[in-house]
């Protein structure tokens, strides 16, 4: 029997034998210190492939994204952010919890908000909380993994700048975003304050994201580093497993971006099922179904994990562990248990 095919996240990903040796060899150094010369080493590689001046590492996304945040602000102000922005959705409340801030979604179709929204839903009356930060996604997850094209992203971060905002870049995926787009990842990065790049999604590292930016801002979340609990000793395994990442990892997106348009492809017509084939830009495809963990409980049950994000939602993740047969396979089961499930209905919607 085979092992299950794991489609819930690309965050499920393995460190390889390569890595893994490169963790064993790395030099460390107490890096509260900033003496971990493998985690100075990783900083300086990922700034300067993204035309940032420096980068600070931090043991998750979410720590990243919400320094970054509390360096751009100070406290008692909104930050805009795109609707279904991860930062919202997913760090469980934290701009509130840790710095004193208010979340304003605006609206945000396919991932990608208008500047005309953004200039919307800046404040400044006495009478409510002042704007102080702009927060964009790229890509965007609860999107569908879509990619906000350069153009927009570029007149998005302008209509900060005209209201005198700082920009942080949630760059979670941003080397999706950049493979989809066909350019370096420099170009999905510029004209930012801050942006946040994880290692261990796409990439393949077992932990950890890099903050770029400007250095007296990275010094401000340095500062939040250490209040957040992140300032860690001897992490040169940590980064080394980074490096490797960050080497190796971008050129193998591609592929996850072509298995997952062939998973999505393969389940359109599948009864129960609704698909909207254009979201499906980078390495996930979101499904349309009824009782969304009931289906997916039974889908683990026979050999496929999926993600229910809610009660009609299913997320479906591609990575460096998913291969051509692993696709089939999984279009194959899914096909088969949502035919047993409404008895080759019609696709809902």
């Amino acid at each position: 029997m085979r092992d299950p095919i794991d489609l819930r996240s690309d965050t499920v990903t393995r460190p390889d034998d390569a890595m893994r040796r490169a963790m064993a060899e790395a030099p460390v150094g107490d890096d509260v210190y900033g003496e971990d010369p493998t985690a100075v080493r990783l900083q300086e590689e990922l700034a300067e492939r993204t035309g940032h001046e420096a980068g600070l590492f931090f043991p998750s996304g979410t720590m990243s994204n919400q320094a970054a945040i509390a360096a751009l602000t100070g406290r008692g102000v909104e930050v805009i952010v795109p609707a279904g922005a991860h930062v919202y959705e997913y760090e469980i409340g934290a701009m509130s919890l840790l710095s004193g801030l208010t979340p304003r979604p605006i609206p945000a179709p396919g991932g990608v908000p208008t500047p005309e929204a953004v200039h919307d839903a800046v404040h400044r009356s006495p009478h409510q909380a002042p704007t102080g930060l702009l927060v964009l996604e790229n890509t965007h997850n609860k999107a569908g993994g879509t990619v906000v094209p350069l153009e927009r992203q570029r007149a998005l971060i302008d209509a900060g700048r005209a209201e005198g905002l700082p920009v942080h870049l949630d760059g979670a995926r941003a080397f999706n975003a950049a493979v989809a787009l066909g350019v370096e990842i420099a170009e999905v990065t510029a004209g930012f304050d801050t942006a946040s790049i994880c290692l261990s999604k796409g990439l393949g590292a077992p932990v950890g994201t890099v903050l770029v930016g400007r250095r007296e801002v990275l010094r401000e979340a340095h500062r939040y580093r250490k209040a957040f609990g992140g300032g860690m000793r001897q992490i040169g395994g940590l980064a080394a497993a980074g490096l490797e990442a960050l080497r190796h990892g971008p050129a193998r997106l591609a592929h996850d971006h072509a298995r997952a348009r062939a998973l999505a492809e393969g389940l359109q017509d599948v009864p129960g099922i609704a698909i909207d084939l254009a979201s499906v830009q980078s390495n996930m495809v979101y499904l349309g179904v009824e009782d969304a963990p009931d289906v997916a409980a039974d889908w683990a049950a026979h050999g496929v994990r999926a993600n229910a994000l809610g009660p009609r939602t299913i997320r479906l993740v591609t990575h460096r562990h998913v291969g051509d047969d692993d696709v089939e396979a999984a279009t194959t089961i899914v096909r088969e248990r949502m035919e047993a499930r409404t008895g080759g209905a019609p696709v809902a919607g």
